[in-house]
């Protein structure tokens, strides 16, 4: 017997395409649209538009497109579609999608009281805070000597000095491949995200300041420059409704689909061996 899948990210979401789409390759001919190739990278892009990255980056992840494309094509030719491997994965992947159309069908139907979803914030508010915040460079180097000098050679700099300063060590110096490109760049994050040594130097820097001495982790030594700084706030309602209404429509969501498998379950003929 097929099992139900309650995991919410795999309801299905409508997809609408872009009329205004342009072509970015062709393949003997056939034309490959922006459009194809921003919907298919758009869970590695996490909400980055494909056409707004760097004209290098759009014209790697277009060859390595074209690359798959020519070898599904290849796997046509070859009449792997005839693969038994191919047959069973392709009807394990529909009774997937058609669970997930079943499952989106009732979700739809899910309407949440909107005095229950204010009464749920007001009660709980303390769960709706942005906790303080910092954004934040480093460098990241080996030995605590090394980590030494880049301080000695950042000493007196203030500023957008500092910053050039700084962001230049990084990019040559740092051990960090992740954010070294950046220019040691880490964003934004609050105390829970980094190591606490990491956390309790940054949290206690001045906006603009660095670290005096190097700080010490398990991944080294580090030079940290602090940027900016965002106090702890309350999350708005109108930004906290849909997180709450969603949480009460998946809790529905999962009594309805839980009382649908017993019925059917009772109302079938089952022999467990």
């Amino acid at each position: 017997m097929k099992k139900f899948s309650l995991i919410a990210a795999g309801l299905i979401a409508s997809i609408s395409l872009s009329l205004n789409a342009a072509t970015v390759a062709t393949v003997d001919g056939e034309k490959i649209s922006d459009t194809e190739v921003n919907e298919f990278y758009a869970p590695m892009l996490r909400g980055q538009d494909f056409k707004k990255l760097p004209e290098a980056q759009q014209k790697a992840l277009i060859q390595q497109y074209v690359m798959q494309d020519l070898i599904l094509k290849d796997a046509k030719k070859q009449n792997l579609e005839k693969d038994p491997m191919y047959i069973k994965g392709l009807e394990r992947a529909k009774d997937e999608l058609l669970l997930n159309v079943y499952q989106n069908k009732i979700m739809q139907d899910i309407k949440v009281d909107a005095a229950k979803v204010k009464e749920a914030y007001e009660k709980n508010k303390e769960q709706f805070v942005k906790p303080a915040r910092v954004k934040a460079k480093h460098i990241l180097v080996t030995s605590e000597q090394e980590a030494k000098n880049i301080i000695n050679e950042l000493k007196g700099l203030k500023d957008k000095e500092l910053e050039k300063k700084f962001t230049e060590i990084a990019r040559t110096k740092s051990i960090d491949t992740g954010s070294a490109a950046n220019g040691g760049d880490l964003g934004w994050f609050d105390e829970s995200t980094m190591v606490k040594p990491f956390t309790d130097a940054t949290f206690s820097l001045k906006k603009g300041e660095i670290t005096k001495i190097p700080v010490k982790t398990n991944f080294g030594y580090h030079i940290i420059l602090k940027q900016d700084s965002r106090a702890k706030e309350q999350v708005a309602f109108k930004d906290a409704k849909m997180g709450i209404e969603n949480r009460f429509k998946f809790e529905e969501f999962q009594k309805r689909i839980g009382l649908k498998g017993q019925e059917l379950y009772k109302n079938a003929k089952v022999e467990i061996k």
